[in-house]
């Protein structure tokens, strides 16, 4: 640190109490920075194909380009955004001198106001102190007039211009003064109170971070030495009945003396592990589905290597679900399933029924989606990523690798809400030097899985890119899949603020099967609306007839319901067959458990 940074930091009320330890933490920030530089280096040096940043960025940069081609094309309006620019800043550089100068109106108020909900900018010091009530009000100017050059442009096509507010979103959310040191009040306390060490803890966790990425930053938002899978996560009591290749099956051990006859298979997206749906127990889905009497069924799915690069969309399909449906038959002795599919896992269950549809199979008779999409035309910001340079670039890496690194999927969740997934966490650990809270649904969502080449492949072209499922245009074994031809009774949940499978996305798709639907809009997001249990009463859900119209009308219309969904869904779960046998013994004579659950394939990290 200079000296003029120093008397800087002087009079804006922090001081260092020990110079000589500040400057001994100063050096060994530098040694320790200089580790993690060399972390991040060694993979890329040894292998030239882990360095993908030309693939990264040339998206980001083309958007930006073309909404810069867009801007020269109407220069008069770029003047006038630019005096608009002009004069805000003009305005607040002079309320800031006066009250600097202790020469302000008590009537002035703020030109750039920060939302209650915005966490940044909570800290009493960016409104009470003038240097840095500046810099927030600057950055919030620049950033609404930045906005306003991607609303307002011409002649950017629709899609072009999402793209461009998306980009520059992560953008506006990384030079936030939140984020640097010497711009954000609470950073430059910590650092001076202990004199430095706070970044040289957070060097140390940003060079661990890296090395367990493999050279990719891997964010550290819990304390993962909190968690064992099968110990404090997914420890629901029950057996794996059955492996193969892509899958292992849990059946679950029954916790009353009856259960509904009709068993429950449970088909859990790919792209990330089962046991988002059975964390904690007073969290899991699973457990309280079994304390309802429900004979539940898991399919958990292998995190693949290279040598399964080749298993594709039809081989999850048949080693996946058909495998999983003929081991439940044989486990119950009941042909007559119902199946809930979560996230992509409902996606390739919806094919899965279309499937059996036109195959006159007619062993699933009830079906429940959890924020599925099988229309794709309102995909929300995640078709940011899934145009065809940028696809081409995915499947070019996974060319390479014969899979998609989890990381990669991660992270482009984790864009979509940067604000919340990305920079707190920077801050909080990188800066602050601070180890994150544990919190078990932010252990799963760290511990990401890699996806087969051919399944992500077909995948993003056929269902991103093409939207062939909901347009019957998809083939599966020579098998042309319509989803009208679906016409068993199924319940389809949705979540209000999903940024993964938009709720508007969810209804839409809805309406292209061919049976009754029990459509549910639930609060909050992808993952809290779904995990969401009763004994927490959290959140709301909507009910009403089935998607027709708009969601915004539905939505109007709907009932509002205070709490969780899954009491609605389990008295509709019961609608469909009332009936019930004495619980059942796993693997039901016919299936020799292979062993405890949650399994083996759970556990392979990524």
């Amino acid at each position: 640190m200079g000296q003029e940074q120093y008397e800087a930091a002087r009079t804006l009320g922090f001081e260092i109490r020990n110079p000589q330890r500040f400057a001994h933490n100063m050096a060994r920030l530098s040694e320790e920075a200089g580790k993690a530089a060399a972390v991040f280096l060694h993979p890329h040096a040894i292998n030239l194909t882990h360095f993908t940043l030309h693939d990264d960025l040339a998206p980001a940069l083309k958007t930006l380009s073309q909404l810069q081609q867009a801007w020269l094309q109407q220069p008069h309006k770029v003047l006038e955004a630019q005096v608009v620019l002009w004069n805000n800043c003009l305005e607040l550089w002079h309320s800031s001198m006066c009250r600097l100068m202790g020469l302000e109106n008590g009537d002035v108020r703020p030109l750039a106001v920060s939302l209650p909900e915005d966490p940044r900018f909570q800290h009493p010091a960016w409104s009470e102190n003038p240097y840095f009530d500046l810099l927030r009000q600057s950055y919030l100017i620049t950033s609404h007039w930045a906005e306003s050059l991607v609303d307002t442009a011409e002649d950017l096509e629709p899609r072009t211009r999402n793209k461009a507010r998306f980009y520059l979103t992560q953008i506006i959310n990384a030079i936030a003064p939140s984020n640097w040191v010497f711009t954000n009040p609470e950073l430059l306390h910590e650092t001076f109170a202990s004199d430095g060490e706070n970044l040289v803890r957070g060097m140390q966790l940003l060079a661990e971070d890296i090395e367990r990425g493999s050279g990719h930053l891997k964010i550290r938002q819990t304390d993962t030495t909190k968690f064992e899978i099968g110990k404090n996560l997914a420890i629901t009591p029950g057996k794996v009945i059955f492996r193969n290749e892509l899958m292992e099956l849990i059946q679950y051990a029954p916790t009353t003396e009856k259960v509904l006859k009709r068993p429950l298979l449970v088909v859990p997206p790919w792209i990330n592990k089962f046991y988002i749906l059975d964390l904690s127990p007073e969290k899991s889905f699973v457990k309280w589905a079994v304390d309802q009497g429900q004979t539940v069924f898991m399919i958990s799915w292998v995190n693949p290597t290279k040598e399964l690069a080749h298993k594709s969309f039809e081989d999850y399909m048949h080693d996946g679900i058909l495998e999983a449906l003929g081991a439940v038959e044989q486990a119950t002795g009941e042909r007559a399933i119902h199946a809930l599919g979560y996230c992509v896992g409902g996606t390739l269950l919806a094919a899965t029924l279309a499937y059996l549809a036109a195959t006159r199979d007619t062993r699933v008779q009830s079906a429940t989606f959890l924020t599925t999409q099988v229309d794709f035309s309102q995909a929300g910001d995640l078709r940011i990523f899934m145009d065809e340079e940028q696809v081409a670039a995915i499947e070019r890496d996974m060319a390479r690798h014969g899979y998609l690194d989890g990381h990669k999927m991660a992270a482009a969740f984790n864009l979509l809400r940067s604000n919340d997934l990305i920079w707190p966490y920077v801050v909080d650990v990188y800066l602050k030097g601070q180890t994150p809270l544990p919190l078990d649904l932010l252990y799963w969502n760290s511990d990401s899985t890699r996806i087969p080449a051919a399944n992500h492949r077909f995948y993003l072209r056929r269902c991103y890119i093409n939207n062939d499922l909901s347009q019957g245009r998809m083939k599966i074994g020579g098998v042309t899949l319509a989803l009208s031809k679906v016409k068993i009774p199924i319940f389809h949940l949705a979540a209000r603020e999903d940024h993964i499978a938009p709720a508007r996305s969810v209804f839409l798709g809805a309406r292209f099967l061919g049976g009754s639907v029990r459509f549910v809009v639930t609060g909050s997001g992808h993952i809290a609306g779904v995990v969401n249990p009763p004994t927490r009463n959290r959140y709301q859900y909507w009910t009403d007839g089935p998607p027709v119209g708009e969601l915004e009308t539905w939505l109007e219309a709907a009932e509002e319901h205070p709490g969780s969904w899954w009491p609605d869904w389990q008295a509709w779960s019961e609608a469909q067959d009332r009936r019930q046998v004495l619980a059942r013994e796993i693997g039901g004579g016919k299936l020799t458990p292979i062993e405890d659950a949650p399994g083996s394939y759970v556990r392979v990290k990524s």
